[in-house]
């Protein structure tokens, strides 16, 4: 039996994953394809990618800037260069803006090298018979673990341990705001001296040029789009059946940028329905040492990465 279950490989899932691995045995469960979370990277071909979740990490604090530049002399990160442009002409970001050097998964990619991992494998319930946690798989298989913990969010974690959290947990009001994103490639097109461009639009707010992170060469050009969140909420339940959400954020970037629709050699659209938590909760992680149940993630504390890694590192303490 092992010690912890930990669901989720997110950066939190993952950083919590791997500090508990110094002691004790982990088992990471995951429903995506690949470790990552909202710091997914996807794949066209070959070495071809986008970053469709977070786009890239600016670290606030000393601890959390000592690890991203311990990555990077791992080459594992770097910082990405060329010209963010900002035409929302909001107070400048003069942050540095760091990478992973094959994919901005990279955290969760570090942290889990040498810890066990099931991917595509959504949990379909817990049970706790007071000795240990049992895991139900939607596959079928179940794990038996003596401590468990979700980094999913919070909708997620509710459904999940509900009947398990104390009020002071499920009774936070927390608000996840949704997200769309379209990847693109284009056919032949020009390497532009742009590496990002943030815009002042209610539809589309940001693009990111994936050519310019420097980690493939190639004469197509691969573009990331982000939506507002306004529109976002409107179309997050209706982009799966409704080309129209995809046609229209294609069609506020190619008036924006004046690329061609029949230069389009690929497209796919992923909605983000729990990606952001802008205003935190009075905790920073959850853990019942009675049960040997614990929570942590971004949306405890903010909307950045580093708030999904502080969130891991405060729980590591309690547990501890």
């Amino acid at each position: 039996m092992i010690d912890f279950c930990v669901i989720g490989s997110g950066v939190s899932g993952s950083t919590i994953a791997h500090l508990l691995s110094k002691k004790y045995s982990v088992h990471i469960l995951d429903k995506a394809r690949g470790p990552g979370g909202r710091a997914s990277n996807k794949r066209f071909k070959q070495n071809l990618s986008f970053d469709h979740g977070v786009q890239y990490i600016s670290p606030k604090s000393k601890e959390f800037l000592k690890l991203i530049k311990n990555l990077c002399k791992k080459k594992e990160a770097k910082i990405w260069t060329g010209n963010h442009l900002d035409f929302t002409f909001e107070k400048k970001d003069v942050s540095e803006k760091f990478i992973g050097t094959k994919g901005n998964n990279f955290i969760s990619k570090y942290f889990t090298k040498k810890i066990k991992k099931s991917f595509q494998s959504p949990v379909k319930s817990i049970f706790y018979n007071k000795y240990f946690w049992e895991i139900k798989l939607e596959t079928g298989e179940n794990i038996q673990a003596k401590s468990i913990i979700l980094t999913c969010p919070f909708a997620q974690s509710k459904k999940i341990a509900g009947k398990y959290l104390e009020k002071k947990i499920s009774n936070l009001k927390i608000n996840m705001e949704p997200n769309i994103t379209t990847m693109l490639a284009f056919k032949n097109q020009k390497t532009v001296p742009i590496s990002s461009m943030k815009f002042n639009d209610d539809i589309l707010t940001w693009a990111a040029f994936e050519n310019s992170k420097n980690r493939f060469h190639s004469s197509n050009s691969l573009w990331t789009l982000q939506s507002s969140i306004g529109w976002a909420r409107k179309n997050i339940s209706i982009y799966k059946k409704s080309k129209k959400v995809e046609n229209t954020l294609i069609s506020k970037f190619l008036n924006f940028t004046g690329y061609k629709k029949n230069k389009i050699i690929f497209k796919k659209t992923h909605g983000w329905r729990y990606s952001y938590n802008f205003v935190g909760s009075p905790y920073k992680s959850y853990w019942n040492k009675k049960l040997r149940l614990g929570l942590c993630a971004d949306w405890f504390i903010g909307p950045k990465v580093e708030s999904a890694w502080l969130s891991a590192n405060d729980l590591a303490k309690k547990i501890k």
